[in-house]
Order: structure tokens, then sequence, then C-alpha cells
């Protein structure tokens, strides 16, 4: 019968690292369990199993490129969770959800996580061995999880974490949606304006000579533009978007351009405070989940840093790490950083004070996750009337220069 080295945590926490005798290594992990111990690392000796599955793994997982969607994880990781509850073997769980992918990426990935299971390696060590699926985030709170043997907790609170995450970015999308399409559509339709209707206007003004106001003779010159520029307008009209966001992503390419833009965005009126109230809101869940989790707060900071997605909130927080480290509190360096309101500091403060700060943090990221719904909609409600006022004034003013020489020519035909 084949022999397993295993590493695993008792009941008090402490590791354990002993030999057992198995058939297989999800026999062993049974074994382990039946023990009372949570197992965290586990090899079958002499490494003929770790060899095989490297084998495997060359032969079977494919190629795929991009990465592996945030959905799609977030419903692995409650899945994964569900089963850990009902006991079942971490292996085993793995096999489960391959089996009921599509091939792809994702696929490929659990297939490349249970071979690294079967080789030794802890869940995540083969979690941070796929970075296209799981994020620095991710990998420290499951080896948090681990180590505590409280995995399938941690599990359940990643997957909360991620559809709370998820849920916030739909929304924001979804409220973006509706002004985009209405804006492309009205701009097509102005577009089509000038490349077909005001060239035949402009050949009737022409042909009777009617001396044209300032008004019209702007809408000309901007339909010739459209039509006839070099390049034409309707071109650099439809390339435009595409110019910007490559500008943008260029810009953000390095560290100073992405402050400069988020501190800019920041500060536009409406749009700023809900980008404010957003970054506070993924920080705060971030790093109070990381807490509650049992990741070390220094670390803790540092993941939330990474994965703040703004660079004035990452930049703050490093300085906020630094003061931790130096024997300061949490919430007088983030006071300082001034890029928190008094409400978010002092919630902080007394979460520090009571020994309660991953539960203040979510509390905080609760609230803001609200004010962000109530901005979203309150953003909308404003862009409306906005757009239909623009939309308007421009055919307004498209009504208003075609019409004026079609008076002066029709009372001098009179």
């Amino acid at each position: 019968m084949p022999s397993f080295a295993y590493e695993a945590m008792n009941q008090a926490g402490q590791e354990v690292k002993d030999e057992i005798d198995a058939l297989s290594s999800e026999d062993a992990l049974a074994k382990i369990r039946n023990l009372g111990y949570f197992p965290t690392r586990i090899r079958e000796k002499g490494g003929a199993k770790a060899k095989a599955a490297a084998g495997k793994k060359k032969s079977g997982t494919g190629f795929s490129i991009g990465r592996v969607k945030n959905k799609q994880i977030t419903l692995i990781t409650r899945q994964l969770s569900t089963l850990q509850d009902a006991g079942l073997p971490i292996l085993r769980s793995l096999q489960i959800l391959e089996e009921q992918q599509k091939p792809g990426l994702l696929k490929n990935t659990l297939r490349g996580m249970t071979e690294d299971i079967e080789g030794g390696s802890t869940l995540s060590e083969a979690c941070a061995k796929h970075p296209r699926a799981f994020n620095r985030l991710y990998v420290n709170m499951v080896a948090a999880g681990e180590a505590g043997g409280v995995l399938d907790i941690i599990l359940q609170r990643l997957a909360e974490f991620m559809e709370k995450a998820e849920k916030l970015k739909r929304k924001i999308i979804s409220a973006m949606i509706y002004p985009a399409v209405v804006i492309s559509f009205a701009g097509a339709i102005v577009v089509g304006i000038m490349i077909v209707v005001i060239p035949k206007f402009k050949d009737i003004f022409n042909d009777f000579g009617v001396t044209l106001p300032a008004p019209t003779l702007f809408l000309m010159g901007t339909s010739d533009w459209v039509v006839l520029g070099t390049p034409p307008g309707w071109l650099i009209i439809l390339l435009s978007p595409f110019a910007i966001m490559g500008a943008i992503k260029l810009i953000r390419s390095s560290n100073g351009g992405k402050y400069a833009l988020d501190y800019v965005g920041l500060k536009i009126p409406g749009l700023g405070m809900l980008m404010q109230k957003t970054a506070v809101a993924r920080f705060t869940r971030t790093l109070g989940t990381l807490i509650a989790a049992g990741v070390p707060i220094l670390e803790a900071i540092n993941i939330t840093r990474d994965t703040s997605g703004n660079e004035v909130y990452a930049r703050a927080l490093g300085k906020v790490h630094d003061s931790i480290r130096e024997g300061e509190s949490f919430a007088g360096p983030l006071r300082v950083t001034k890029v928190c309101d008094g409400l978010v500091t002092n919630m902080i403060d007394v979460g520090e004070e009571t020994g309660d700060l991953d539960k203040m943090l979510l509390k905080i990221a609760d609230n803001y996750e609200e004010d962000v719904d109530v901005a979203v909609n309150s953003l909308v409600s404003l862009l409306e009337p906005l757009m239909v006022i623009t939309m308007g004034s421009i055919v307004g003013f498209i009504v208003v220069a075609l019409f004026m020489p079609l008076v002066e020519l029709i009372q001098s035909v009179s």
C-alpha cells in the first residue's frame, strides 16, 4: 500500500507532520480528516504520483488564451464552498467542478489544479499557479483558510465578496449603457444629416444665389468637413472613441499617468463623487474580508492596495501601511491622506478601539455601496434631460440654420 507524507493542522491550530498508508490520495485525505486534522499538504512518498500528474498535465490541459471571467470564478467558488461544507475532499470537489465545465480555459485551469493537488500542492499553491484565473487576494484568502482550518468558511466569504463586487460593477455598467446607446444613435443621425441632407440644401442655395447667414455658413462648413475633409470628418468621428481609449490606456501604463487620470477623475463634478464612493466601497470590503479571514493587517493592506483599482487610493493605502509598520494606528494616517471623509475614518477608529475592525470595514462598504446605487440612479436621472436638451439644441440649430435662407428665398421669389 502506498505511503503518503502529509502536513496538517490540529484542532488547536498547531502544525502536524506525519505519514499515513492509504490506497490513494483521496483515501489519505479521508483518513487524515478522520484523525481530526485539517490537511494542508499531502504527497505520495517517492514522487511517483507527482511525476505522473506532471506528465498528465503536459498532455491534457490544452492551450487557451485570455483570462477566466470573474463571473465564472465567483460561481465555482460558491460551488466549491458548498462541496467543502458537505465534507468532500478538496481533490474530489475540484474533479466534480471540472466535469461540469465546458472545454475552455476554466476547465483547463481546474484540471491543472487537480493535478497540482494530486502532486502534493495545497489549494492556495494550486491557485497561485494559475494567475489568469485567481488574483493575489484570492490566493491569500485561501491560504489563510487552510492555515486556520476554516477553508469552507473562507470560500463562502470569498464567494460573497466576489458576488457583491460583481453586482456593483454590473450596476455601474448597466447604468452607463443607456446614455451611451442614446448618444451613439443620436450622433449617427446627426452625421447622416451632415452627409445626406445638408449638401442638397447647399446645392439649392447655390442655384438661387441666396446670401447665407452666419449660422448657415457654419453648418455648411461643418458638412463639408464631415464629407470632404482630409481625412473625412465622419472617419475622425468614428475613430475618435477608439483613439481616446487607446490614449487613456497608454497614459495608464505608467504609475504617474494612472495617478493623474484618477486624480482628475475624482475632481469631476458628479462623476468624481461616484468614483470616490466606488473606490471606498471596494477597498473597505476587500480589506475587511481579508482581515476577517485572518490575513495579517500589513499583508492585507498590501493586497488591498494592489487590487484597489484607483491609484490615488492605492498610494494612500501605501502610506497607511508604512505608518502602521512604524507603530501607528490605521485611522490616523488614513485621515491625513484626505482621500476619505470623516465618517469613514471615524468608523475605522471605532473599529480599532473595539477590536472589530473587519466588521466596521464591511459595514462601511455596505453603506457606500448603497450610496453608489443612489448616486448611479441620480446620475442617470440627470443625464436623461441633459441628453434631451443637448440633442434638441443641435436639431434646433440645424433647422434654424436651414430655414433662415429658405425664408429669404421665398421672400425674394414673392
